[in-house]
């Protein structure tokens, strides 16, 4: 561990089971720019320097190699099964009576593994779209959230967890009106939400709403995702490691403005899962929120520089008769129908 974190000091989120997750893990989202191999090897890394948690998803095309990483992790005995917390995604083309559980199962044989520590429903609502597609794509099949729909994707989810297969069950990309509607019908709540956050779209609200029924929020693009898909790029948005805040923070403690976005992250109270194939980045990555805090004083200069923008749109997939995209995220306080 000379060149990486000992995982005995990286700080942890209580689920409400009472169950530990590290406070960030790493995650295997690619886009369009690393290939399955580069991600699964910075996977074996990434756990070799310390990471306990991995984020994994089956519609980022990687869980086989990300599988065969982890049979060479247990085999070198780099870690034991019960030291990794791993997630997994059913994608919005499985939400099908029965299909929510077969998705689960493939995945499970994918990575190699008897059980996930946390399944999401990736997105909430059946509309997909082709791998590397353009901004603007659209499926005719897309239609709005239905709360049937999506209850029925959930008793899955639930019956996975009453199964075995999985541990903790978590709903992603929601908002405050979709939860209001559906948290009432859930038998089995959901530990953990994941969320897009960072310190240019912190999501104030939701973030409390979340907080406040005690499910962790899970942040994605938690450096502003520089490396996201280009249809997820407008000319209107901001690059957190740009902000003047954050890089006079930077400046202050000697360090690189995304490290500041993590630092930022942990202290707040959400689990970041930065994506980096780099070995020295992800090693910072962890490394700095187990040292050097940042002030409250800084703190405060982070949140009073939030600008609201949305990186990851979702456009792709929108219904007909869909204004914009903002009609995805309730912008009104209404679920959009």
């Amino acid at each position: 561990m000379a060149k990486g974190v000992d995982p005995a000091i990286v700080p942890y989120k209580t689920l409400y089971t009472g169950a530990e997750m590290p406070a960030m893990g790493i995650g295997t989202f690619g886009s369009d720019k690393y290939s399955a191999k580069q991600v699964s090897d910075a996977v074996y890394g990434a756990v070799e320097s310390g990471y306990r948690l991995i984020d994994c998803a089956s519609v980022y095309q990687n869980e086989k190699e990300i599988g065969a990483v982890l049979g060479r992790l247990f085999e070198d005995q780099v870690v034991k099964r019960e030291e990794l917390f791993i997630t997994g995604k059913v994608w919005n083309d499985m939400h099908g009576d029965g299909e929510v559980i077969a998705s689960c199962k493939q995945s499970l044989a994918d990575l190699g593994l008897s059980y996930l520590d946390l399944y999401f429903v990736h997105w909430p609502f059946p509309n997909y779209h082709a791998p590397g597609c353009d901004g603007d794509s659209r499926n005719p099949d897309s239609k709005p959230f239905s709360i049937e729909e999506f209850m029925d994707v959930w008793r899955q989810c639930e019956q996975l967890l009453e199964e075995g297969l999985v541990r903790h069950i978590g709903m992603s990309n929601m908002t405050i009106p979709k939860l209001e509607a559906v948290l009432p019908l859930c038998k089995i709540q959901p530990a953990a939400i994941e969320m897009e956050l960072h310190p240019g779209f912190q999501q104030p609200e939701l973030f409390d709403y979340v907080q406040k029924h005690n499910i962790v929020p899970i942040g994605y693009c938690p450096i502003g995702s520089p490396s996201r898909p280009e249809r997820d790029r407008t000319s209107e948005d901001v690059a957190d490691t740009q902000m003047p805040e954050i890089l006079e923070i930077a400046e202050a403690h000697r360090i690189h403005p995304a490290v500041v976005c993590l630092k930022w992250a942990v202290q707040r109270g959400q689990v970041p899962i930065p994506f980096s194939v780099k070995e020295p980045q992800y090693i910072s990555n962890l490394k700095c929120i187990t040292e050097d805090p940042l002030t409250d004083e800084e703190m405060e200069k982070i949140r009073l520089a939030d600008k609201n923008c949305r990186l990851v749109k979702g456009q792709v997939f929108l219904w007909a008769g869909a204004k914009g995209w903002e009609d995805l995220w309730d912008m009104d306080g209404n679920i959009t129908k």
